[in-house]
């Protein structure tokens, strides 16, 4: 444990292990830096000297090329001030927490549009009971357009409609959630492509439902 003993008045350093586990988690912040993307890194509180490593280390495909990186990357991360590494730790926090939420929006989304498919009025009539300000003549033609679009093996576009207003409809009551439990006013929501990938949860589900529908 660092720190003055008391006994003999000499400075601790830190023990071996302890070294170990604090080189490990700046070895895993490294690697987590390195999976942002470009606009992600750039809202991160980074120094201005780490962003050519981190960006190396995103460039370099060959596996113990990559791990060579990282480990110089992990390197100069710990010769920055323990201030910076802990801002950099809250930044990571927050981002994890926050794709979480819009994880758990998405995945909630997907669920209320795959009832509205199936259960029609009766799932609209629950729906409009948690949510009184939902356009329901807008959402039962949105539903009618998308069963539609599914009997006639067309393209989702109704469908895709729908998951955009239940996102809309849902997502808002989260925001002012007290005590910073949920998203707020005007914290920034993650779009499809960060939250998700390159591809979003209602594109994959809707491709695969067209794909089931084709099949003999």
């Amino acid at each position: 444990m660092r720190g003055i003993d008391e006994e003999t008045g000499e400075f601790r350093g830190e023990s071996r292990s302890q070294q170990r586990r604090e080189a490990l988690e700046v070895a895993a912040i490294a690697e987590q830096l390195v999976a942002l993307s470009e606009a992600q890194l750039a809202r991160m509180p980074v120094p201005e000297e780490l962003l050519p490593h981190i960006r190396e280390a995103r460039r370099i495909t060959s596996h113990i090329a990559h791990k060579r990186q990282l480990a110089f990357l992990a390197k100069q991360m710990r010769r920055e001030d323990d201030a910076v590494m802990e801002a950099i730790r809250d930044a990571l926090d927050e981002k994890g927490d926050t794709a979480r939420r819009e994880t758990a929006i998405m995945h909630r989304v997907e669920a209320w549009r795959d009832r509205l498919l199936a259960e029609s009025d009766a799932a609209l009539t629950e729906l409009l009971d948690l949510y009184p300000d939902a356009d329901r003549q807008g959402l039962r033609q949105l539903v009618r357009n998308a069963l539609e679009e599914r009997k006639r093996n067309k393209p989702p576009r109704a469908a895709r409609e729908l998951f955009r207003q239940l996102r809309e409809l849902i997502l808002l009551p989260e925001m002012p959630v007290a005590g910073g439990a949920g998203l707020e006013a005007g914290d920034e929501v993650l779009d499809d492509d960060e939250a998700l990938g390159d591809e979003t949860i209602d594109e994959r589900a809707l491709d695969n439902d067209a794909a089931d529908q084709r099949q003999p």
